[in-house]
Order: C-alpha cells, then sequence, then structure tokens
C-alpha cells in the first residue's frame, strides 16, 4: 500500500516538542491541509540540514509523507521574501501563532486564514509601529474563519439590524448588544456605534483582506482590544494567553515604573 505523500506544501511553524533526544514533533500551519503535526527526525542533531530552516514566523515549503495523526517530515526549504519579526514584533508573532493553536481544529483547512497570517507576519517584521493594528485585524479574520465571530451588523440577541446612531458593546455569550449608561452619562468606554460596527462587518466580507480589516480597525483600536480579548479567551478556554503574560512581563522589567505596561 502506498503512503500519501504532501511535496512543498507552503507553511509555517507554530510551535514544537520534544519527541526523542534528536527528533521533535512540529505543530505546523498548512495552506492547503490546516493545523497538522509532523515529526521532524534527527533535527536537533547539529549536522541536520532542518536545523536552521525550521523557525517560527517563516515562510516554509515542507514536504512530507504519512496520513496519520502525525506525518512525516521529509524536505524543509525556506520560502523567503521577508526576515523574522524582531524585539516585541516577535512575541506578537508569537501571539498570533498561539492563537491559532487555541483556536484552529486539526486538520480543517483554511487557505484564506493562511493568506492573512503570511501578511500579518509579514507586517509586523516591516511595521513595529503597527503592532496592534495587525493584532485586531488577524484577531477578527481568525475569529470569522473559525466560526464564532457574532454579526456585527446586528444585535445578539434580536438580531435586528443595528442603529448607526447608538453605541453597541461585544459580549462573549450573546453578540452585541445596546452599551448601558453607567449613569454619569458617557455610557460604557470600550462602545463603538453602530456605525463603526457595521463597517468592521463590511471590511470582513470584503475582498480587501488583511489590508482592509486594518483599515475598518484604526478608528476604533483601542476599545476593540479588551473585546475581541473577551472573545477569545471565552472560546479558547484560557484566562491568560502565554505570550501576552510574557510580554507583560518584559515590559515590566524594561520600562520606568510611570509609564504604562501594553500588550497584545
Amino acid at each position: 500500500m502506498s503512503i500519501k505523500r504532501t511535496t512543498e506544501e507552503p507553511a509555517f511553524v507554530l510551535h514544537r516538542y520534544d519527541w526523542s533526544e534528536s527528533s521533535l514533533v512540529l505543530e505546523v500551519f498548512c495552506r492547503h491541509l490546516g493545523r497538522i503535526a509532523i515529526v521532524a527526525k534527527g533535527v536537533k542533531r547539529p549536522t541536520s540540514q532542518f536545523r536552521p530552516v525550521l523557525l517560527p514566523l517563516q515562510p516554509l515549503h515542507l514536504s512530507f509523507s504519512g496520513d496519520a495523526e502525525v506525518r512525516t517530515l521529509k524536505a524543509a526549504q525556506w520560502q523567503g521574501g521577508h526576515v523574522m519579526p524582531t524585539g516585541e514584533a516577535l512575541l506578537s508573532g508569537c501571539y498570533l501563532n498561539e492563537l491559532l493553536m487555541r483556536l484552529l481544529a486539526r486538520d480543517d483547512p483554511h487557505q484564506r486564514l493562511f493568506d492573512h497570517y503570511a501578511q500579518a507576519v509579514e507586517l509586523l517584521a516591516e511595521r513595529a509601529d503597527a503592532q496592534q493594528l495587525i493584532l485586531r485585524a488577524f484577531e477578527l479574520l481568525l475569529l470569522k474563519a473559525v466560526g464564532v465571530l457574532p454579526d456585527l451588523a446586528a444585535e445578539g440577541s434580536t438580531l435586528a439590524l443595528l442603529d448607526p446612531e447608538c453605541a453597541y458593546v461585544l459580549a462573549p455569550e450573546s453578540g452585541l448588544r445596546l452599551a448601558h449608561d453607567n449613569g454619569s452619562g458617557d455610557g460604557d468606554p470600550h462602545a463603538l456605534s453602530g456605525e463603526q460596527w457595521q463597517l468592521l462587518q463590511l471590511a470582513l466580507d470584503g475582498d480587501a483582506g488583511l489590508i482592509g480589516v486594518l483599515r475598518a480597525c484604526a478608528p476604533s483600536l483601542h476599545a476593540l482590544r479588551p473585546q475581541l480579548r473577551s472573545l477569545l479567551h471565552y472560546h479558547s478556554g484560557v484566562r491568560v494567553f502565554r505570550t501576552r503574560q510574557l510580554m507583560l512581563d518584559v515590559q515590566a522589567m524594561t520600562r520606568p515604573r510611570s509609564l504604562p505596561v501594553s500588550a497584545p
């Protein structure tokens, strides 16, 4: 019986585990196959040709065999195109990897999401000043791709179209709801107008991809951050993402105490 072989599959390494003294199991995100596991035999040896290639946040072409839960790596080549993100951008890229590990099921193809991810990684390397914007746009695209993002053009409980002039907040359990007035007349500080939510939905449904969603996020960046974080925590089943906590720890050690600390 012939063994199934896949050649030159576009992929990114998301995570890796020790498998033996000389081998690793890689969690990779493939364009046509989704998230899969691949064993890289002998990759930890100093003489391994795979060792300098199998790095995270690098576009690769992988060849592997097998159709079981864990495939076997046969070849790996760097695809080229951009350099690896560094500094805080590297941590932001690792945060994207953690999101994919938490929210993507094995062997579930997401070709458009793969393209969005590849573009997000490239932008993180090129535009360190736009990290938060890139992260928010990708979070929205990921949540939509896995089917857990509510319709941003309608109320969650009634499915009625949003009033463009009213303020709404995103609740993990019920979708969009009218923002409550806190008694001071200011309302919820993270609320967005119905028009803003509708523009985000239009961008998600459009053909402009990551760039289109990124532009739609720009006016609402700070209000989106805590609402998307709550939604991600709710659907991933974790209270704090490891990469986010790591970034907070790093920033706390390197910045003066008087300055605020931020993370993805």
